[in-house]
């Protein structure tokens, strides 16, 4: 359309103005426009603005696919996952994942485990995300070293039971269908209620269900962004709540996306890093840029070594009622030319709640934020880690991107130091690692009579 009326403007000016005489004029040729000729010439310019349009149509939509994935790697969450071969082994070479697994096999087989506590304590433990879980989905999930079923009534609530049916065993989570607040058997058509895991319907059976017919249930809540089931090894009812973050679940603050990792070490190394004061002002020294395989990010002569971090922080337990919870303040600052130059500096506050949880509040010029951490042990000696990163509206998405990125390459540092470490049930500490005691002593309350140990056998520590 555009050609066309390029074209018919163009010949129409020619046709109605004496430009070809006064061509004709100043020629030493003559110049002179026939029907052939203007045949010709609204040919060429036909070709020419259909050209011309091709190529504007074609500019223009490089620019929208640009400008789209820009806007996608600027604004969009961040969805950073990560399997169990991807971070923290860097010692063992690169090559094939297939190889890299059997060499980890290796290393774990190796590896002193030392005396190890138990290896499932006793607390709030996260198994999805809530946008994980639509109405009427649902998921099968390895915890505890069990399998569960997760899913969402098309009232909206979340139910957790036991996967595999009590009439034959098929997993009712792998084809399963959720009909109101009940989760439908994909092998016979047995159908229990998510509420209290009775069974409600033999639909080839005219006879009354069995009062034995159900499936076991676990307590679970929703809680910031996180669906959570209790486990506690003596079957008690839940002793404490998981609090809330307001901004959360009222929609202020805004999810900005998550981390995911896998870790082959014993539950209580992770919450221990907060108390491990000083392991920040070693290992997080560094900058992200500097990467996270220990290898390199001490490497000497570097050019990036003009930068740094500087972290001091102090780790202290709650008394009761609030007893399982625990406060860590940790200031942090990012300097350049050994300090002298200090760029920016922030506190944060966390709270550790059990021994799977962890709310970690900041507050910038930027805007204010929390950073949830959880941890979920999948079976003995195997984490799953993930972060959710919410923060209000004003902190600009680009701006939240990094946060969530700097802080998943200061993790995987840790991951190699987990993914290799022993752990020491009386290790050798200094004064100045007092906050390490303090914690052990406060974490061991999530331990109780019948929690299971690590049994060390080859068959335990295949993955």
């Amino acid at each position: 359309m555009l050609a066309n009326s390029f074209v018919s403007l163009v010949t129409e000016y020619f046709r109605h103005t004496n430009v070809t005489e006064q061509l004709a004029a100043v020629s030493p040729l003559g110049f002179s426009l026939h029907a052939m000729d203007w045949w010709w010439a609204e040919g060429c310019l036909a070709r020419l603005a259909h050209e011309g349009a091709l190529w504007s149509l074609l500019f223009y939509l490089a620019g929208a696919l640009l400008f789209f994935l820009a806007y996608r790697a600027a604004f969009s969450p961040v969805d950073r996952v990560k399997d169990l071969t991807d971070v923290g082994w860097g010692c063992l070479g690169g090559g094939r994942k297939a190889s890299l697994a059997e060499r980890i096999r290796e290393v774990q087989r190796l590896r002193k485990k030392g005396n190890l506590p138990p290896v499932y304590p006793n607390g709030w433990f996260a198994l999805l995300q809530s946008r994980e879980l639509a109405k009427g989905q649902v998921e099968s999930v390895q915890v505890f070293g069990q399998t569960l079923a997760v899913f969402r009534g098309e009232d909206g609530v979340a139910h957790v039971t036991d996967a595999y049916c009590p009439h034959i065993g098929a997993n009712m989570a792998v084809g399963g269908v959720v009909k109101g607040d009940c989760l439908e058997c994909p092998f016979h058509g047995w159908r229990f209620r998510g509420s209290d895991g009775k069974c409600v319907d033999i639909p080839y059976s005219n006879k009354a269900i069995p009062r034995t017919a159900s499936v076991k249930t676990w307590i679970s809540r929703e809680v910031s962004g996180f669906i959570f089931v209790w486990h506690d090894a003596e079957g008690r009812d839940p002793t404490w709540e998981l609090p809330v973050v307001p901004q959360v679940e009222d929609g202020s603050w805004v999810y900005r996306g998550r981390t995911e990792h896998q870790i082959l070490a014993h539950i209580q190394e992770m919450p221990e890093n907060g108390a491990d004061v000083a392991h920040l002002g070693h290992l997080h020294v560094p900058i992200i840029f500097k990467g996270s395989d220990l290898r390199d990010i001490f490497a000497r002569n570097s050019l990036l070594d003009f930068a740094k971090h500087t972290w001091s922080g102090e780790w202290q337990a709650r008394a009761a009622p609030e007893s399982h919870a625990a406060d860590l303040t940790v200031r942090h600052s990012f300097s350049l030319f050994g300090g002298r130059l200090k760029l920016f500096s922030m506190t944060v506050k966390v709270e550790q709640l059990g021994p799977g949880v962890v709310y970690l509040y900041f507050n910038t010029i930027l805007g204010s934020g929390v950073l949830v951490q959880t941890v979920t042990p999948l079976e003995p000696l195997r984490q799953k880690v993930v972060h959710q990163f919410f923060s209000s509206r004003t902190f600009i998405a680009p701006c939240a991107k990094f946060v969530i990125l700097s802080e998943a390459r200061h993790f995987e540092r840790d991951i190699m130091v987990w993914n290799n470490k022993q752990y020491l049930s009386q290790p050798l500490l200094v004064s100045e690692d007092r906050f390490i005691v303090k914690f052990r002593r406060w974490y061991s309350q999530f331990y109780s009579e019948n929690s299971p140990k690590f049994s060390f056998t080859k068959e335990s520590l295949e993955w």
